[in-house]
């Protein structure tokens, strides 16, 4: 770290005003604070002094993506090795052959991303933020493995632009970024995010994986199966090949899906990290659950043929498709939700209630988790507003009784 730190300080002089590439001052400190903890502190008092800085709370929070992530990238190769019968492939094939597939789409992600923070700091001559940092894996995440890379290079840069940098950048945008991105691709290209050839990668990657998919092979999600059952009076979820599959089984992750949502339990592990570093809040992340529970359990006590997902149980519902991974890496962002306490719960409880209630009762959007989060999106502010305005009337009248 000494030696890292010496070669920055001899650097740094041709990076300030003056220098032969100030122009590149503000990559050049980017760069920097990444690295290394910044050794300046603020004149004044009035701030806390911590080495947690923003860096380290984005750094946090894709180590708590690690597992789903790692799961989801064996989950491509194991959907993609059970879809040309050979099951039996083992793990370092499977591993590979997801890793291969889904870096592609990672590298563009960062790459078109960082590209346009980078251009943008450098025009208006502004610190480089580090909120791509964790958007940049988010993207590839929720997208389905089949998405082609110039979409998600569109995509983002829309995102990143349109969502982000003209509300100012970094922690002024209104709306989370990454999912913004995913609904650009949703409603720009619906035939590719959806469908039963969507989210199971058939073709072999750079030799790996060859071989015909077998006569049983259907690349639909359960959710997908489900949606499509209308009047069917009971329902039968499959993996890929035919064979059913439990709640356990969709817990666990071995289903088609988009890449980092599968894995109920992977996402559960992220969530402890997040909880016990204190980066993510528990009240939102519960509430989603809680209203997500109890809205898929209204819908399976009402349940009715003509809204087939309605006959899921609520263990499925939250299993299944992203609202696992809503609820703890989406809701959670603490740019685009409620920031007063009881806010978050309300927050939280209407994401969860409004996901399932999308997933159940429109057939266009099998999976509701990405609406429900960018609605309240835009509802966090009002929420805010009315729970701060509510705390104040109940002060004002605390005050006038305490006088008279």
């Amino acid at each position: 770290m000494k030696g890292l730190r010496r070669f920055l300080d001899k650097a740094k002089p041709n990076f300030m005003p003056g220098g032969k590439y100030a122009k590149f001052q503000s990559v050049f400190e980017g760069f920097e604070t990444f690295l290394l903890t910044p050794n300046t502190t603020s004149a004044t008092g009035v701030h806390i002094h911590d080495s947690n800085d923003s860096k380290r709370t984005m750094s946090v929070v894709i180590l708590a993506l690690m597992p789903a992530l790692l799961f989801g990238i064996y989950n491509i190769g194991y959907q993609h090795y059970l879809a040309i019968g050979n099951a039996e492939a083992g793990f370092a094939a499977m591993f590979v052959y997801g890793l291969i597939a889904l870096l592609p789409k990672i590298v563009v992600s960062y790459a078109v991303g960082l590209g346009i923070e980078f251009i943008g700091a450098q025009i208006r001559k502004h610190e480089i933020q580090e909120g791509f940092l964790v958007t940049g894996i988010l993207i590839p995440m929720i997208c389905p493995i089949n998405t082609p890379v110039w979409m998600i290079a569109v995509a983002t840069a829309f995102a990143v632009v349109f969502a982000k940098e003209v509300f100012g950048g970094t922690g002024m945008n209104i709306f989370n970024v990454a999912l913004i991105t995913r609904a650009v691709l949703f409603f720009g290209y619906p035939a590719k995010m959806s469908g039963d050839a969507a989210f199971v990668a058939t073709d072999p990657v750079l030799g790996l994986g060859a071989g015909t998919v077998t006569d049983a092979f259907s690349g639909a999600t359960p959710l997908g199966q489900a949606a499509i059952h209308a009047g069917t009076a009971e329902i039968q979820l499959t993996n890929i090949v035919g064979e059913p599959i439990s709640v356990l089984d969709a817990f666990i992750g071995l289903i088609p899906g988009s890449v980092g949502e599968v894995s109920t339990l992977c996402i559960l592990i992220g969530a402890a990290i997040l909880l016990l570093t204190g980066i993510a809040s528990w009240k939102i992340m519960c509430s989603v659950f809680a209203g997500g529970f109890l809205m898929a359990l209204l819908a399976n006590t009402f349940a009715t043929p003509d809204y087939p997902v309605s006959m899921l149980s609520p263990g499925y519902q939250l299993c299944l498709g992203g609202f696992a991974f809503a609820a703890v890496f989406m809701a959670t962002d603490p740019v685009t939700g409620a920031r007063t306490e009881t806010g978050k719960y309300i927050y939280g409880f209407m994401i969860g209630v409004l996901a399932i209630l999308i997933r159940v009762y429109n057939g266009g959007f099998p999976e509701g988790a990405m609406l429900a989060v960018l609605f309240m999106n835009a509802f966090a502010p009002l929420i805010d507003h009315c729970v701060v305005s509510a705390n104040i009337s109940r002060r004002l009248k605390r005050a006038k009784a305490n006088n008279n």
